[in-house]
């Protein structure tokens, strides 16, 4: 696929992919994307990832059923880093929140601004 010839992989054979809710424009999280998990969401239509920690791909939502619907898919200049415009179904973050990022540097402390989804 001659898209992912224009994408930078780093040393590890990873991309970092920013989330970001196409209705608000909120960033919801961001995690890393390998050449197969690109393929997958461009051939889906649903986020895939590579999880460093479990050393395997996973599509976002697969077991809490919290999909990602991508509707628009942005390369930056640089070509290594992707932004994924996506519609997501339930909390994007695994604490159960809309977002991964619900902490407010104030001062000297980190805030949090949002309570996890009933």
């Amino acid at each position: 696929m001659s898209l992912l010839n224009d994408i930078t992989f780093n040393e590890a054979g990873l991309v970092p992919a920013i989330a970001q809710d196409a209705s608000s424009g909120r960033v919801l999280m961001m995690a890393w994307m390998n050449e197969e998990a690109v393929r997958q969401t461009m051939d889906t239509g649903f986020a895939h990832y590579y999880s460093r920690s479990r050393q395997k791909q996973w599509m976002k939502g697969e077991s809490s059923g919290h999909v990602q619907k991508v509707v628009n898919m942005y390369l930056d200049c640089d070509g290594d880093t992707l932004l994924l415009s996506i519609e997501q179904t339930g909390p994007a973050c695994h604490t159960n929140r809309e977002s991964c990022f619900y902490r407010h540097r104030q001062g000297d402390n980190w805030v949090v601004i949002e309570d996890p989804l009933e």
